[in-house]
């Protein structure tokens, strides 16, 4: 989604159907030997921001044993000229996805669901097309089930009115009445819709609303303070601001122009650097959950994150394996208006990268160069975290 004033509303609706569901240092060839220095991950950066068509900012937050690494360009707010900071919040999109796989998964550890649960008995009427698809392959994106961010009804409210609350069962309910597009279990294709409908089962199965279970299954276990699922566009402060960009234009600041309501579980989070890498490295090294579940987590099959992690790209349990030159880390990517963001951990988490560029700018949509040159500082900030 991208807005600019009135205008951008329905090139906002655009973007988000195709994406939210969606100067470097080192050559992508050369990266596996070498851990790359601090000055290449900083020039990295710079000519990301340096771009005339690049973001205002960008970050890197590289934790290895004992030790953390802090890489920043440019600033979090245009006009005060404020400096990036660990504990910036930002809209982290879908990675979103991870902490709802999070709360289903631990669900499951505790029997109180089942990844064989079928749309049909976990939500019963909501989607009465896609009852046979069960939990597992809502995480993993198998399922088949239509994504409501393609629906006409639903880019027709939201450009109405991108700052209005939209309830999740409303969410889904755009796409009540459309077939399955494969049969579940045959094919992979990224939806939003999936994890609206995973956000569902969990509140049924548990009794709790989904803000109470991210508190009670996620944000305290990983003591994640800075953490939330807001309902309105309002970001809590200190804010990484993130804007609109267009090559002879002024960035335009979207940081709180769309209710994330609309995205809810698929996408609605905010966090910070500090917390999203604790987030991660927690839900990737076992500390939710564990034996069978997280076996079935890391059982992975081809498909991309949306935008494409580093590497070669596959698809667990809401969580995505990304196997680079230099090693492999698990996690997820995320694009929502004003930002895009890779999160990922080694599989035992004393290991992770948090990387967040202040403007949507991912795979056909804004500049390719900008585009590849994030994701060339993603695989340089993996080395170094692996190094």
């Amino acid at each position: 989604m991208r807005l600019r004033a009135v205008s951008v509303a329905s090139r906002t609706a655009a973007t988000l159907a195709s994406v939210l569901a969606l100067g470097a240092a080192v050559a992508e060839s050369g990266a596996a030997a070498t851990s790359p220095t601090p000055s290449a991950l900083e020039r990295a950066l710079a000519g990301i921001v340096g771009d005339r068509q690049g973001p205002p900012g960008a970050l890197m937050l590289i934790h290895r044993p004992g030790r953390d690494e802090f890489f920043r360009a440019g600033v979090a707010d245009v006009r005060s000229g404020a400096p990036l900071q660990r504990f910036s919040h930002f809209r982290i999109a879908s990675v979103s996805k991870a902490f709802n796989g999070a709360v289903a998964l631990s669900l499951v550890d505790r029997g109180d669901l089942s990844l064989d649960e079928t749309i049909e008995r976990g939500i019963p009427g909501l989607l009465p097309l896609a009852g046979p698809v069960t939990l597992s392959e809502l995480l993993q994106h198998t399922g088949g089930v239509p994504d409501y961010i393609r629906a006409k009804a639903f880019i027709e409210r939201f450009t109405e009115d991108p700052s209005a609350y939209i309830p999740p069962r409303t969410l889904i309910g755009f796409v009540r009445d459309d077939p399955l597009e494969f049969a579940p279990g045959s094919r992979y294709h990224y939806s939003d819709t999936d994890n609206i409908a995973a956000g569902l089962m969990a509140e049924r199965a548990s009794g709790q609303s989904y803000d109470q279970l991210l508190s009670d299954l996620v944000y305290r276990p990983l003591r994640l303070f800075q953490t939330s699922l807001p309902r309105t566009v309002r970001m809590p402060r200190p804010l990484m601001h993130g804007y609109d960009v267009e090559a002879g234009r002024a960035p335009e600041d979207v940081s709180e122009l769309i209710n994330p309501a609309g995205a809810w579980a698929s996408g609605g989070i905010v966090s910070t650097p500090t917390d999203l890498g604790r987030f991660i490295r927690g839900y990737v090294s076992g500390r939710l959950f564990g034996g069978a579940v997280r076996r079935a987590q890391f059982s992975f099959r081809p498909g991309d994150s949306s935008p494409p992690g580093p590497g070669s790209n596959a698809s667990g349990l809401s969580l995505f394996r990304y196997r680079t030159p230099c090693g492999t880390v698990f996690g997820h990517t995320g694009s929502f208006p004003g930002y895009r963001i890779f999160a990922a951990a080694n599989g035992n988490g004393n290991r992770s990268v948090v990387f967040v560029a202040s403007a949507q700018i991912v795979p056909g949509q804004g500049s390719k160069r900008v585009s590849d040159a994030i994701g060339r500082a993603q695989r340089l900030a993996v080395c170094r975290a692996l190094g």
